[in-house]
């Protein structure tokens, strides 16, 4: 197996000394090296392409964007949280190749909970590939209190909506729009292209879900930020590719009690993870 890494920058107050010693968090990827050769998407590739267009933290790191994964399946892309600089990203990664992430075709995303971080681009997402053109409202699949962020947004909008829509730039009325599915846990999605099942995970008192993606030839999990649970062991068998959040062990001494409870309390050490690869055996 091939393991993946795209380092992530730990908590705010603790940065500093902490990064110059490691990172404290970062996202593992565990892949059949045999079977997925590569993440990059090509002719000879795979339906199914993951493509990490953010890995940040609540950090204002400028090498990290917010937390975001694109799936993309057949040329349909579906997007995993929409974190700051989620809809440029998609634009450099169709620059890099990947044209399914044209921005007008970002239409569909999942959000694994609401912190900021994972959700400061969700109006970026709704409103910039309208502007680019796209028609279709943005259909988005996330905890409760999904909706009421969209309606907040909305409004907050309302004006630049106005302008475009009754001024010179003539743009459609349906592009802007967003249907929000907020979801519980078993199957919320389902096309020709994927089946997607949502599932509870422990992220301190949020309401969190962590992301099953079946499609024709990969089946991929996306933890979202959790600590470990028989749930999260339980959806991670039998995947080809695992997407996780993890803290490194060296950089816990490095913070203060209070930032090492929140961590145990909220995310999954690099031992843990290690352990939960061992037992569900990704690829």
């Amino acid at each position: 197996k091939r393991i993946f890494a795209a380092s992530r920058i730990g908590d705010p107050g603790e940065a500093l000394r902490t990064r110059r010693m490691c990172h404290a968090f970062a996202m593992i990827l565990l892949i059949s090296a045999s079977q997925w050769p590569a993440l990059a998407q090509d002719k000879a590739g795979p339906q199914t392409q993951v493509v990490l267009l953010g890995t940040g933290t609540p950090l204002p790191d400028p090498e990290r964007s917010g937390p975001c994964t694109a799936v993309v399946v057949n040329g349909v892309p579906y997007l995993i949280d929409v974190g700051t600089g989620t809809v440029r990203r998609a634009a450099a990664a169709r620059n890099k190749g990947v044209k399914a992430l044209e921005p007008t075709n970002l239409k569909i995303a999942f959000i694994t909970h609401l912190h900021s971080d994972h959700t400061l681009g969700f109006a970026d997402v709704m409103l910039t590939p309208w502007i680019m053109g796209r028609r279709e409202p943005l259909e988005v699949y996330g905890p409760t209190g999904t909706g009421a962020m969209a309606d907040h947004l909305l409004k907050a909008y309302a004006t630049d909506v106005k302008t475009r829509t009754e001024g010179l730039e003539h743009s459609n009325t349906t592009g802007y729009k967003v249907n929000v599915h907020e979801v519980k846990p078993g199957t919320v999605y389902k096309d020709a292209n994927v089946k997607v099942t949502a599932f509870s995970v422990r992220h301190g008192q949020l309401d969190a879900f962590g992301y099953r993606f079946e499609t024709p030839d990969r089946t991929i999990v996306i933890s979202g930020d959790t600590t470990p649970s028989p749930n999260l062991l339980e959806n991670c068998r039998g995947c080809d590719v695992l997407i996780h959040e993890v803290y490194t062990e060296a950089s816990f001494d490095l913070v203060s009690p209070e930032w090492q409870q929140y961590r145990r309390t909220y995310h999954t050490s690099s031992k843990e993870l290690a352990d939960l690869a061992t037992k569900t055996k990704p690829g």
